[in-house]
């Protein structure tokens, strides 16, 4: 069950018991808590509402006088009625069994609680994947807004996409080797929706999809939702270990590879020239389809990356996976899947009948920053920021960690993979950070079998932040150690 943000006024006439007893009576009354929910425990109702735990009980006595709730010894307390004739009517829809038979899998709980700590402004993020509100373009994007232009558009556009968009980022494409026509451009509403169309419009349930350990792809469930199985695959400083994708594709039927070669999430991994060459004649001799996830691409320090695998495919064996959520705008939600047209066809037919396509307004938006050459400009600011950053980051570990853990120095993206030298548990750690408005994304996340590293990102926080929340993430360390 989510935080609830309500609070009582402790500078109202009407008691505290009162005024949480009424809030809890509206939420069952009003269907917004169906019977078979179960509530919150009285300690975790009292730390939400800020008030002594005999107050909620003294609340909760008066909910299941009513009739409203039940208490379960060690099961905790539950709605068994939402209106008073209940008893002698027909049953209410149990929505709790619908929930729990939906399709699609529920996060892990430990990102829900991510998730929600993310929305509250006194967490230090020292793990948030993105860049800080300080650093994105507002002022040059309510510029591009404000421009007057008779190709915007606020009706829907084709299946594809809008095809200047298309066309300009087939041209943008062309500086990273990839010679990609409008026509095998799909444009999608982030990376994530391109991992979900892939997921219901090109495999089957039961399918095997090949990664790299740790994953982004173990952090969230759009191929399991589908029915997928994942499989992982060592990552090495060089990149994913190709010795081992024949036997694997082979004893388990393996459907396709996915790969971050370009800092990677979560550890920053820059995939080598001969490890990407060597995936790629592996994958094709074996006919082994790869999605290849670009999305920190652009997110290089001090050098560019090596051109990205679709650049040397010449067997349409490769579908590209590009986004701006990462550099220019999260909120934006445009990103592109790039491959043989008859997919992208596929594709596009399955994104009609789920959303009907991308915001014709921030499609227009994204066309206008790359059209103009404004894109490449503010990457260079980013560019420059992230060193700034990072460097920062690498000073305060090297000044406080090096007893405690090790690293290596990213060259682009927003992350370090920071191992832990002691064998501490990092759910305990994560627990005990967050009660220190602390906000950790461990290892577990990315690998259920992980339990010594932490994603740190240096994107996201301030400056002051992190030094503040990696100095006493240090402190918290050599508690538990």
């Amino acid at each position: 069950m989510k935080e609830m943000k309500w609070k009582p006024q402790k500078s109202s006439s009407v008691p505290l018991h009162l005024q949480i007893y009424n809030y809890l009576k509206r939420k069952i009354m009003h269907g917004e808590w169906t019977v078979g929910t179960k509530i919150p425990t009285q300690r975790e109702l009292a730390k939400q509402f800020q008030v002594n735990r005999s107050t909620v009980v003294y609340a909760l006595d008066g909910l299941i006088a009513d009739g409203l709730l039940e208490t379960k010894v060690g099961n905790g307390t539950w709605v068994i009625n939402n209106t008073w004739s209940l008893l002698t009517s027909t049953p209410p829809p149990d929505w709790k069994s619908y929930v729990s038979s939906g399709i699609y899998k529920p996060n892990l709980t430990i990102i829900q609680e991510i998730n929600r700590a993310e929305a509250q402004p006194e967490f230090i993020r020292l793990g948030t994947g993105e860049l800080s509100p300080n650093l994105l373009p507002n002022d040059k994007m309510k510029e591009i807004l404000r421009t007057g232009n008779e190709a915007l558009s606020l009706g829907y556009v084709e299946p594809k996409g809008l095809l200047s968009l298309r066309k300009t980022v087939s041209d943008y494409l062309k500086l990273k080797g990839i010679v990609a026509s409008p026509e095998s451009i799909l444009i999608v509403s982030g990376g994530l929706q391109a991992l979900q169309l892939i997921s219901i419009g090109l495999l089957e349930r039961g399918s095997t999809i090949l990664h790299e350990t740790p994953s982004y792809l173990n952090s969230v469930h759009v191929f399991q939702s589908a029915g997928m199985n994942l499989l992982g695959i060592p990552l090495e400083q060089e990149g994913i270990r190709v010795d081992d994708i024949e036997h694997l594709k082979r004893q388990h039927n393996a459907t396709l590879l996915y790969t971050i070669p370009n800092f990677q999430n979560p550890t920053g991994t820059l995939m080598t020239e001969g490890r990407r060459s060597k995936l790629l004649n592996a994958c094709q001799k074996l006919s082994l389809p790869i999605i290849e996830d670009d999305v920190y691409g652009d997110l290089w320090i001090e050098s560019p990356p090596v051109n990205p695998l679709k650049a040397k495919d010449t067997q349409g064996n490769v579908l590209y996976i590009g986004s701006i959520s990462k550099t220019l705008s999260p909120g934006l939600r445009i990103g592109w899947i790039v491959g043989p047209e008859p997919v992208i066809d596929r594709l596009a037919d399955i994104k009609m009948q789920t959303d009907y396509g991308s915001s014709s307004l921030s499609q227009y938006t994204v066309e206008k920053w790359l059209a103009s050459g404004l894109y490449t400009s503010f990457l260079k600011e980013i560019r420059a920021e992230l060193k700034s950053r990072r460097d920062f980051t690498i000073q305060l570990l090297n000044d406080f960690f090096l007893e405690i853990a090790t690293w290596s120095l990213p060259k682009g993206g927003f992350y370090i993979w920071l191992r832990l030298k002691s064998n501490i548990s990092t759910k305990k750690l994560f627990d005990l950070a967050l009660r220190e408005h602390i906000l950790l994304n461990p290892g577990i996340i990315y690998d259920k079998s992980d339990l010594n590293h932490l994603r740190l990102s240096y994107s996201f926080a301030s400056l002051e932040q992190l030094k503040d929340g990696l100095i006493r993430l240090s402190q918290l360390i050599k508690i538990l150690t």
